[in-house]
C-alpha cells in the first residue's frame, strides 16, 4: 500500500477526527507506508509520525485547507451529546470536510465514513446490513442523516457502522461487576474491541478489492449483558451470584458481522472472551 501504481509519490491519506479510534486508524495507516495529515482542533494532540492540521470543521466562518488525498476516512466525536451538537459536527461540520476534500472535482480513491449501529434504533433479532435502520433516538436519526450527506458527497464511499467499542480504559463494567449489579443481565450485547474496529477501517481501506457501500463491524459473538458480567466477574475473581437467564430468552439485537467477515478481515479479539482477558490483563485487574 505503500507507493502509487505508477511508482511515483506514496498514497495519502487524509482523517477527519482524530481522537482515539482515529489515531489508531491513521497510525496502522502510517505503519503501511500512508502518508497520513489529521484534521483537529489542535494539531500538538496529533500523534507523530502523522501530520497534524489545525482546523474546526464546525465553524462555519473558518476556512478549511485542500483535504484532498487517495484515501479519506471521517471518525468524528460530537462536541456535545445532543442532536445540536451531533448535527453540528455529523453533517454541517462533516459535510464542510468533505467539501473541501473533494474541491475541483478531485475525489477520494477510497472513504471511509464511521458510524454506529445505533441507527438500528430498537430492532430485535438478527441484525445485519440489510436490516432497515429506525432509530429511536434523535442523535441517532442525526447519525443516520449524517450517512446519506457522505453517500452523496461521495458515492463511492463506505459506511462502517461500529456496534459498543472497549478496549481503551477500565470499562464501566467492572465498577458494576464490583458493586454486583446487573440491571439487564437477559438483554444481548455487541461488542467490538478497538483495535480491531482500527484495523477493520484499514482493511476496507486497503483491501485489493473495492468494498461495499455498507458493513456492519462488530465482533463474532454476541453475548447476553448476564454472560459478560459473570465472565468478568471471573477474571476480577469476584464471586457472581446474578442469575444469568438463558439466551433463547434474551432480548435485543444480535448483530452479523458476516459480509466483513467474507472480505476476508479476522479479529484479533474474535469475542468478548479474548478481549476483556486482555483488556483487564493489561491493567493488572485479573487474578
Amino acid at each position: 500500500m505503500g507507493d502509487a501504481p505508477d511508482g511515483g509519490a506514496r498514497a495519502t491519506a487524509t482523517l477527519v477526527g482524530c481522537g482515539d479510534l482515529g489515531s489508531r486508524i491513521g497510525l496502522r495507516l502510517a505503519s503501511a507506508g500512508v502518508d497520513v495529515r489529521a484534521v483537529r482542533r489542535h494539531a500538538d494532540l496529533v500523534p507523530p509520525p502523522l501530520t497534524g492540521l489545525s482546523a474546526d470543521i464546525t465553524d462555519p466562518r473558518a476556512p478549511l485547507p485542500d483535504l484532498s488525498a487517495d484515501l479519506l476516512v471521517v471518525c468524528l466525536t460530537a462536541d456535545e451529546r445532543d442532536e445540536a451538537g451531533y448535527r453540528r459536527t455529523y453533517v454541517e461540520g462533516m459535510s464542510r470536510a468533505l467539501e473541501a476534500a473533494c474541491r475541483a472535482g478531485r475525489s477520494p480513491r477510497r472513504a471511509v465514513l464511521v458510524s454506529s449501529t445505533g441507527v438500528y434504533g430498537d430492532a430485535t433479532g438478527l441484525v445485519d446490513e440489510a436490516t432497515t435502520p429506525e432509530p429511536s433516538r434523535a442523535t441517532s436519526r442525526v447519525l443516520l442523516e449524517a450517512e446519506s450527506a457522505f453517500r452523496e458527497a461521495v458515492p463511492h464511499g463506505t459506511v462502517a457502522r461500529l456496534s459498543g467499542l472497549y478496549g481503551d480504559r477500565e470499562p464501566r463494567i467492572v465498577a458494576q461487576v464490583r458493586r454486583g449489579e446487573d440491571p439487564h443481565p437477559h438483554r444481548w450485547t455487541n461488542r467490538l474491541h478497538r483495535h480491531d474496529a482500527a484495523a477493520a477501517v484499514v482493511h476496507l481501506l486497503t483491501r485489493p478489492e473495492a468494498p461495499d457501500p455498507l458493513y456492519v463491524v462488530t465482533d463474532d459473538e454476541p453475548c447476553t449483558s448476564g454472560e459478560l458480567s459473570a465472565y468478568v466477574a471471573a477474571l476480577l475473581g469476584i464471586s457472581w451470584s446474578v442469575s444469568t437467564p438463558g439466551r433463547s430468552v434474551a432480548e435485543g439485537r444480535c448483530l452479523s458481522n458476516a459480509r466483513l467477515r467474507s472480505t476476508g478481515f479476522t479479529l484479533q479479539h474474535p469475542t468478548y472472551r479474548e478481549g476483556y482477558r486482555a483488556l483487564l490483563t493489561g491493567l493488572g485487574l485479573t487474578v
